[in-house]
């Protein structure tokens, strides 16, 4: 009964942040993840009750950028930055619904990114070209689920084996054995100031970084084939990663601090973005018939702890999404050293739309039977 309430809530407290955000929400001015990750997140409410006022938000979102010719405004492809790839999901998903060509070009845009994206030697994708050698684990997410939709969608199977080695090698380099959880970023070249000498890795467990692995991880095993040779590789890393995920869950509150491995440290926090991101995970795995179904529970605890800690109300009756840190990165001008005191110094805001869109697909999987 207790979790029937939450999944009541959940549904309630979903369409209450849409709202939210379809009626305060600003378009970002350039082309950039953080709007892709929100329209998922509404692309989900749409699968679910098939409201088209969901479906024509994400259409005039994203119809601003697009040309008929395939242009997307304000997109460098010579920036090479994996983060520009991520809304190609979304464009896949208007292709779909109107078969509007317009839409088809334009992924077929980014896709052409990804055939010359600067690589590691080892084969992975550079994060940003400004960031030479560096694999970053939010890489992931911005650039290998959609490169799997665009190859399944048109037919370019050579490329899976691509797919999959990109996740393998980023857990080779990022991951502590010792405790399963994965390091922010990697710097093959071991020239940065953040980069360990011997591992190439940096200082700390950035929550968000591993919440946006491991959403790329479930975003991809849904989408590969059953029955190819390849996806236990993927299965097997998801499965390594929700045992670290479970270990370190606050038993308080369901949730994951914002350096993981350092809870109650200092001014370390509850962070909501990767709480959320977690969540999705977790569900979305159990989902999918690879994560045992225990993994549910740990899915309920966290959501539940979200709702309470984070989920609030204004005096006009909207729904806010509180605690989620604006942005954390590596290197760059000014530079960002991925010390404990770097990740603290950064703003934790309301409603981020990085935060709402990873509370949106989150709820759009707790809802499912």
């Amino acid at each position: 009964m207790k979790y029937l309430l939450i999944v009541a809530c959940a549904f309630s407290v979903a369409k209450e942040m849409a709202a939210t955000l379809m009626d305060s929400w600003k378009a970002p001015a350039k082309w950039t993840y953080e709007q892709g990750v929100v329209m998922r997140g509404m692309e989900g409410l749409w699968e679910r009750t098939k409201d088209t006022a969901y479906l024509s938000y994400i259409k005039k979102s994203i119809d601003p950028f697009i040309e008929e010719d395939g242009t997307i405004r304000t997109y460098k492809q010579q920036d090479f930055n994996i983060d520009n790839i991520m809304p190609g999901r979304i464009l896949l998903f208007l292709y779909r619904q109107t078969k509007e060509e317009k839409y088809k070009k334009a992924a077929t845009t980014l896709r052409n990114q990804l055939k010359e994206h600067p690589r590691t030697k080892a084969g992975g994708f550079w994060h940003k070209k400004v960031y030479p050698w560096q694999m970053w684990l939010d890489g992931l997410y911005m650039g290998q689920p959609f490169y799997l939709d665009y190859a399944l969608t048109f037919k370019e199977d050579t490329t899976l084996n691509d797919i999959v080695r990109q996740f393998v090698e980023m857990e080779q380099v990022s991951r502590d054995k010792k405790t399963g959880l994965l390091y922010h970023g990697y710097d093959e070249s071991r020239q940065q100031q953040w980069a360990d000498k011997t591992t190439g890795r940096s200082p700390h467990v950035w929550a968000r970084a591993m919440g946006w692995y491991g959403m790329a991880l479930v975003d991809v095993l849904e989408l590969f084939p059953a029955k190819d040779p390849r996806r236990p590789i993927l299965s097997g890393i998801l499965k390594r990663l929700a045992i670290a995920v479970e270990k370190y869950q606050d038993p308080a509150t369901g949730l994951w601090w914002d350096i993981v491995d350092l809870p109650g440290k200092g001014k370390n926090y509850y962070e909501a973005s990767a709480s959320c991101m977690f969540t999705y995970t977790l569900a979305k795995g159990v989902r999918l018939g690879i994560l045992p179904a225990k993994y549910k529970a740990v899915a309920r605890r966290a959501y539940a702890g979200i709702l309470k800690e984070f989920i609030k109300k204004d005096e006009q009756g909207r729904t806010h999404l509180h605690g989620t840190v604006s942005v954390s990165g590596l290197g760059g001008n000014p530079y960002r050293d991925g010390s404990f005191e770097y990740y603290m110094s950064e703003k934790v805001v309301v409603d981020d739309p990085k935060g709402v869109g990873a509370f949106l697909q989150a709820a759009n999987e707790m809802e499912m039977p």
